[in-house]
């Protein structure tokens, strides 16, 4: 199997690890293939690709879709390096309100799949990145919310390193507080 999916401690948010293909020629591993995924119990059917790029200390989240129009979303970088978080926000969880943060590189392809109903936020750790969303519904602006990115309740581990000056919009900066979003919209 060309993918090693690893459960995280927040059931249903796997951190992908896909098999690379090096030889002297560079190298070569599949990204998404729907019979591995959905083997490893990922059904989701992905519906919209983006594209992001952004430099050294963009912090950009938390950002999220309320339903019917929740997002599920697979993420990686091309080029450079992130944390990248997800919280879940599925009102019903064991897990509501956690964080889970882990490092995306370019270099070794590693992805995160978030279910549908979490919040997703990333840090740019690189001189700059290019980052990919594979998601399972459309962008619907009217739906799109977001909590602050340093909610003290989230205690997120952002690793802001070495003076490096966070850029983040002024939009980020303002979003509420996870105990100020009524649960039943979410």
């Amino acid at each position: 199997m060309p993918f090693e999916f690893e459960k995280t401690p927040i059931e249903g948010l796997y951190v992908i690890h896909p098999r690379v293909f090096r030889d002297d020629r560079g190298w070569f591993l599949e990204t998404f293939k729907i019979s591995d995924f959905k083997n490893a119990g990922i059904t989701e059917d992905f519906v919209q690709d983006n594209h992001s790029f952004s430099s050294r200390g963009v912090l950009r989240g938390i950002h999220f879709q309320k339903a019917p129009f929740s997002q599920g979303k697979l993420v990686r970088t091309i080029d450079g390096c992130v944390w990248d978080v997800a919280v879940d926000l599925r009102k019903d969880s064991n897990t509501f309100g956690k964080a889970y943060g882990v490092k995306l590189d370019s270099k070794n392809g590693t992805m995160l799949y978030i279910p549908p109903s979490f919040g997703h936020g990333f840090l740019v750790l690189s001189d700059t990145v290019h980052f990919l969303y594979k998601c399972t519904k459309e962008y619907h602006p009217n739906v799109d919310c977001g909590i602050r990115w340093n909610d003290p309740d989230l205690n997120i581990p952002w690793p802001i390193v070495d003076g490096m000056k966070l850029i983040i919009s002024n939009k980020d900066c303002q979003q509420p507080l996870l105990k100020e979003i009524n649960k039943d919209d979410l």
